[in-house]
């Protein structure tokens, strides 16, 4: 083997480990969230803002270092990285308060977009000609960090949560010792001479809007804490915003990509957002069968894990779209059918949700890439961002839906509880809403609290059925998609001709 090869070879793992350590943070989040519950008294919506400031942060970074990686070098994004990483895991591990949560959690999600933004970029770089392939393996760090870390939290049981949340810590390490000392290869963009101008010029000003009116959004909730108007105050900065970046760069930007762009908002609530609240969504059928309800997402990130290791023939077979239509189809299925599961259907459930949801986040950088290789990290990134940011949103939609029907489940069925046990009413960017109080609610008889549970049981399943809607949008668009490919002669893989990498027919 050649030193070219080896050096490749250790710089994927180095990039693969780096997704693993992002995979650690999300999963130990999902397992301890009851117990950040429980010690800083939150509600449901509450809980979403924790699980939703976990990525769209994601999205700040991501977008930053994509525009500007290739003039300030991967190897400095890489430490700046991981130094964030090491420093939200510290700031978790100790702390004393919500808000302390809430930015630790914050920084972290800065860190997995920093990574985002070179891994993605450098592996697209170095297997041009089978980059949705090798990007699928390289995702595959994400579910196989999960079954990793999520083993670890289950097997450490009732042990504090401050030592599942510094697991991180390992996989850090290693992927320190490994990128730190490594050399990145220059991106595809700049070995074929594709200008900085050319390269914003595929993302333009459709992509500008959406980028900035969900930044916009993500501001107001997250930063902000606007009772309202969330989705209406950006508006008229995200048109002013794309406006001035069309013209700069003299595009308007890929009707496709804006396509792609707007199907990673469902697409990311579909995978993650479930992700994020499966462990608790499960968490009252599984107790029935005697099982943690965390091997939920163990068994179906381990499903995810092997898929991804061997998705280069089922793209080859299918195309990249055809294979994320199927997968929306799965997803669906999945998402229906554990929201009706009980016993060891939950299996079965878990599997179709599994098997749908494997191939759609790397498959989609995949189709990018292919599609749109002169936009460089810009716009394979972004759209990896613009996923975050709706994600965010879709994480407080699934909190919210669970408060609201816990709340509407128990003034029509026991008002007494109702009164008893609900709080004021807030407001949230999916209007004003009542919250069960968790400090009353501790302190209530076991009666009260066995009733009060099943009202929260059924408002778990109404959130997974509910959640049923974002797979089946995402079928829609990718039908759409294969039908406008195949009224032009069917899909196509684009290539940048490069010394290294020469365009199909060139001598």
């Amino acid at each position: 083997m050649n030193t070219d090869s080896i050096h490749t070879r250790r710089l994927f793992w180095g990039c693969f480990i780096a997704l693993v350590t992002c995979a650690f943070g999300f999963i130990v989040r999902t397992q301890v969230i009851g117990e950040w519950q429980t010690q800083f008294n939150l509600d449901e919506t509450q809980k979403g803002d924790i699980l939703g400031v976990g990525f769209w942060p994601f999205a700040f970074s991501i977008f930053l270092f994509s525009f500007i990686i290739d003039k300030v070098g991967y190897g400095r994004v890489a430490a700046f990285g991981f130094l964030c990483h090491v420093v939200s895991t510290i700031l978790l591990v100790t702390a004393t308060s919500a808000r302390q949560l809430y930015w630790g959690t914050f920084i972290f999600a800065l860190s997995n977009g920093t990574v985002e933004s070179y891994i993605n970029a450098a592996v697209a770089t170095m297997y041009p000609r089978d980059k949705t392939k090798w990007l699928n393996i390289l995702h595959a760090g994400w579910p196989g960090g999960m079954v990793i870390a999520g083993m670890l939290g289950i097997a450490m049981g009732n042990l504090s949560w401050q030592w599942k949340v510094g697991l991180t810590f390992v996989p850090t390490a290693i992927y320190g010792l490994i990128l730190l000392r490594q050399r990145f290869p220059v991106s595809e963009r700049v070995a074929a001479g594709v200008t900085y101008r050319e390269m914003l010029a595929d993302f333009g000003g459709l992509g500008a809007f959406v980028a900035s009116y969900f930044i916009g959004v993500q501001v107001c909730e997250g930063i902000l804490h606007m009772a309202s108007g969330q989705f209406l105050w950006p508006l008229l900065p995200a048109l002013i915003i794309a406006a001035a970046f069309g013209m700069a760069v003299r595009s308007l930007g890929q009707p496709i990509y804006f396509v792609l762009l707007l199907i990673m908002l469902p697409l990311a609530t579909t995978e993650l957002g479930v992700d994020s609240w499966i462990g608790e969504l499960m968490a009252p059928e599984m107790r029935l069968i005697g099982l943690h309800a965390g091997w939920v997402l163990v068994y179906t990130s381990l499903i995810m894990t092997v898929l991804r290791c061997f998705a280069g023939p089922l793209v080859h077979k299918l195309s990249p779209l055809g294979l994320l239509a199927c997968c929306s189809v799965l997803a669906a299925l999945g998402l229906f059918t554990l929201s009706k599961a009980a016993g060891l259907t939950i299996l079965l459930a878990a599997t179709l949700y599994g098997v749908g949801k494997s191939f759609f986040w790397p498959t989609m950088l995949g189709l990018v890439a292919e599609r749109f290789p002169r936009g460089g990290a810009v716009t394979l990134n972004c759209i990896g961002g613009v996923g975050m940011l709706g994600l965010s949103v879709g994480m407080v939609f699934l909190g919210n839906v669970q408060d609201k029907h816990t709340a509407l489940t128990l003034t029509a069925n026991q008002p007494q509880l109702a009164s008893t046990y609900l709080g004021e009413e807030k407001p949230s960017v999916f209007g004003k809403y009542r919250a069960l109080d968790q400090a009353k609610l501790a302190a209530a008889p076991e009666g009260d609290k066995a009733a009060v549970d099943a009202a929260r049981a059924s408002a778990k399943k109404n959130a997974l059925s509910t959640a049923t809607i974002f797979p089946v949008i995402m079928l829609a668009a990718y039908l759409g998609l294969i039908l406008h490919f195949r009224a032009r002669g069917g899909y196509r893989s684009e290539h940048l001709a490069t010394a290294a990498n020469p365009a199909p027919g060139s001598p």
